[in-house]
């Protein structure tokens, strides 16, 4: 079986994509992140709720406040990259959901009016639209290299607050040399997938 989308699309989203560990000094543009976003923001989410909240670190002075709160091995590669994305959930998504979902404003007060229930619904949700993102990335003809190796705590109180908390740390570009490694096996379809 064929799918819809066309072979050159396959693998520029999944077949030929690596994650980056390098990059070239071509700089990534607003217009180019803005239309990552006005693809990727069409990602589902419960309630149509859109947790996913994004930082792009652009000033020298913000990449020098992130780089010593990556692990060691990510501090190079994040100093380096062209254009670094942190994404966080935010755990205030509720407030939004009269706009977001105006088939059903009352979902804000019926099942997020409790915090914890909201935090664990934002984290599934933002999660969600965080690999949405990475796909956005490479539709634009460009290089993810996400990471969780830094310090949460200390990249929450830097750069976000008390209602949202980093999911990750995206370092953007176009791919420099040896920006990857090769590629890791993958579960077979029959190790994966069961059917009842």
């Amino acid at each position: 079986m064929t799918l819809a989308l066309d072979a050159a699309a396959q693998d520029l989203l999944f077949r030929e994509a690596h994650t980056a560990n390098t990059f070239t000094d071509e700089p990534v543009t607003d217009e180019q992140m803005q239309a990552v976003y006005d693809l990727i923001k069409l990602a589902p989410t419960a309630f149509n709720q859109s947790p996913l909240r994004i930082v792009l670190v652009r000033s020298e002075e913000a990449r020098a406040r992130l780089v010593p709160l990556m692990a060691e091995g990510n501090q190079p590669k994040t100093a380096a990259a062209p254009l670094v994305a942190i994404l966080a959930a935010d755990n205030e998504f509720h407030k939004e959901l009269p706009t977001l979902f105006p088939a059903f404003p009352q979902a804000k007060d019926i099942f997020f009016s409790e915090r914890p229930v909201r935090e664990q619904s934002a984290a599934m949700n933002a999660a969600l639209q965080a690999a949405y993102f990475i796909l956005g990335i490479r539709a634009a003809g460009l290089a993810a290299g996400p990471m969780t190796g830094f310090d949460f705590g200390a990249v929450q109180k830097e750069f976000l607050d008390g209602d949202h908390t980093p999911l990750m740390v995206i370092n953007i570009g176009k791919p420099g040399e040896g920006a990857s490694y090769p590629r890791s096996p993958r579960l077979s379809f029959e190790q994966a997938v069961k059917t009842v």
